[in-house]
Order: C-alpha cells, then sequence, then structure tokens
C-alpha cells in the first residue's frame, strides 16, 4: 500500500487537513436586513444529531436608543418550534437536530414601518459548537493532545458528513428512477388512449359511411 502514495497527486496531501481546519472553525457570522415590514430568514440543511449553537443581537442602522426589539422563531425541517422569543434586543438557542433537514431561523420587526434593522447571527455547528475548554478541563488534557483531540472530532464529522451525503444521493437516485417510471407507464398510457381512440374512430366512421351506402 505503501508503494501506490508515488501516484497520488500532491494536493491530495492538502485536501483533507483543509477539510479538518474548515470544520474546525466552521463557525458563521451572519448579518441581515430585516425589511420594515415582514420577515427575513436563513436557513442550513443538518443531519441527525448534530450540535447547533447560534447567537443573536439587534443592531440598529439609524443608531435609535433605546434599541428597537425584535422577534425571532427556529423551526425544523418538519416544522417543530424550537426557539421562539418576542421583543428582545439580543438572545441565544441551542439545539441537537432530531430530524435531518433544513432548519430555518426566521426575524422580524415588533414595530413594523420603522426604523432600520440588522441582526448579527454567530451561528455555530457541528465540532465547531463543542466547548473545548470544558472538554479539556474535564478530561484533563492540553497543548497537543487537546489539538489532536479536535482533529479526531473533524474526521469524524468528515465522515458523518459523506455518510450523510451518501444517503442523500441515495435518495435522490431512488425519487429520480421513481420519477422516471411514472413517466413512462405514463407515456406507454397515454400512447395506448391515443390509439385506442384512434381505432375507435375509425370503426365508427366506417359504420357511419357504411350506413350513408357511401362504401
Amino acid at each position: 500500500m505503501m508503494g501506490d502514495s508515488g501516484n497520488v497527486p500532491r494536493f491530495m496531501y492538502f485536501a483533507v487537513p483543509l477539510m479538518v481546519l474548515c470544520l474546525l472553525h466552521k463557525g458563521e457570522a451572519i448579518w441581515l436586513s430585516l425589511p420594515p415590514i415582514g420577515t427575513k430568514c436563513v436557513s442550513e440543511e443538518l443531519h441527525n444529531n448534530v450540535v447547533v449553537l447560534a447567537d443573536y443581537v439587534v443592531i440598529s442602522d439609524d443608531h435609535v436608543h433605546p434599541t428597537p426589539t425584535i422577534s425571532a422563531r427556529v423551526t425544523s425541517p418538519y416544522g417543530n418550534t424550537l426557539h421562539h422569543k418576542e421583543n428582545i434586543t439580543h438572545s441565544q438557542f441551542a439545539f441537537t437536530t432530531t430530524e435531518a433537514g433544513n432548519y430555518l431561523a426566521c426575524f422580524w420587526a415588533d414595530n413594523p414601518g420603522g426604523g432600520s434593522l440588522s441582526v448579527n447571527i454567530d451561528w455555530k455547528n457541528g465540532i465547531a459548537a463543542k466547548d473545548w475548554e470544558s472538554i479539556a478541563r474535564k478530561e484533563k488534557i492540553e497543548g497537543v493532545e487537546l489539538e489532536l483531540r479536535k482533529l479526531e472530532g473533524a474526521v469524524e464529522a468528515i465522515h458523518e458528513n459523506l455518510i450523510y451525503l451518501k444517503t442523500r444521493e441515495s435518495e435522490m437516485r431512488s425519487v429520480s428512477e421513481t420519477t422516471n417510471a411514472r413517466v413512462a407507464w405514463f407515456s406507454i398510457m397515454s400512447l395506448g388512449v391515443c390509439i385506442l381512440a384512434s381505432v375507435l374512430q375509425i370503426l365508427y366512421l366506417k359504420q357511419y359511411f357504411q350506413k350513408k351506402k357511401l362504401i
């Protein structure tokens, strides 16, 4: 197996570490500009058993004091409410996913028609949401050993993501094959109906012409 390493492109040696670093820092700072009337939402597709942590704070673009309040709601792919707050200027939410799919976080101003507002969301999930300081204190690890634990967690996250993507790809292929089969059967049935209608029309015209003694 070692003898085959010479045939591997050099960029492959950097691919896995790069993916690991991306997962270790998978936290997103999102800025949302809320409309005076209406709702603004963000979503992320997640699989089962993923830890999600998020903090959000309202910022008045017009520098109004006190800062106008907003309402927030986070829902699961099946519509279950995971977080709901009203009349707030900042808050946070945390949950562990139990459903695979798009998780939706929506925000809207409590005073429609008021000033321009922005919401800063610090969204973390997966390995980035882990409290590594607490883990280090609990297991009494530090330095290189702690970094190795982070890398181990990142590799596990990559493995879980690959399994999830493979499952989704299999589901999409199954749906595509089912759809293609239904379209094929519909086409065959449509062709059969057309042929039957043509035969009946020919028989009817033949009988009609015979009665009129035209043939």
